[in-house]
């Protein structure tokens, strides 16, 4: 079965294909397709997701799955949230994951509070017009460290301490960082949804 991924984000790709390899899926980004993206208007995970999953299906013809993820600071009241990916860009930096970790380490210096939770919401639909859209959410709270740590992963994985692990998510072992993140959360029940709905 052909799917796109509304994203072309390279990090999503490889880890949500791992993840779904097993019911026999080829993700397809949708950048070897088409070009342009979703407007992302909202001011939640699952609305976004949900958008980019519709717009990705209607440029196809194509069943799609969006992920709309973020990290939602305890000091910051829950932000930045769905703007996460453009963080340092409220503070002068270019937008990059190196950035946007500076800029978040920059603005928690001198905070105790450093309670934070990561969040994927992965939404698929069959098409642009779905009426039941398969969602699912996955969350990790962890902590925000006071310096990177360890060199895997993307995003604000330096940074966010899983205290269960003892680790940050960069210091992991893929498979390790896949079983217990806010993506492998949410792929574990999207897997099981698409299995139980669509295949």
């Amino acid at each position: 079965m052909k799917i796109v991924l509304a994203s072309n984000n390279k990090g999503k790709l490889a880890e949500l294909q791992s993840m779904l390899e097993p019911l026999g899926v080829e993700l397809i980004p949708q950048g070897q397709l088409f070009t342009g993206e979703a407007e992302e208007p909202f001011h939640t995970f699952v609305e976004n997701a949900l958008a980019k999953a519709r717009f990705a299906s209607q440029h196809t013809g194509l069943p799609a799955i969006a992920d709309d993820a973020g990290i939602c600071v305890e000091a910051f009241g829950g932000l930045p949230g769905v703007q996460t990916a453009y963080y340092a860009t409220q503070f002068g930096y270019e937008k990059s994951d190196a950035n946007n970790v500076r800029a978040m380490l920059e603005q928690m210096e001198g905070k105790d509070n450093r309670r934070a939770t990561m969040v994927s919401t992965l939404v698929a639909v069959r098409s642009p017009q779905d009426p039941e859209p398969l969602i699912a959410v996955g969350r990790v709270r962890g902590e925000i460290t006071r310096e990177p740590r360890g060199a895997n992963g993307f995003g604000f994985d330096p940074v966010m301490f899983i205290p269960e692990l003892g680790h940050t998510f960069a210091e992991l072992p893929t498979a390790v960082k896949n079983a217990y993140s806010h993506r492998g959360r949410a792929s574990k029940q999207l897997l099981d949804m698409l299995h139980d709905n669509w295949l």
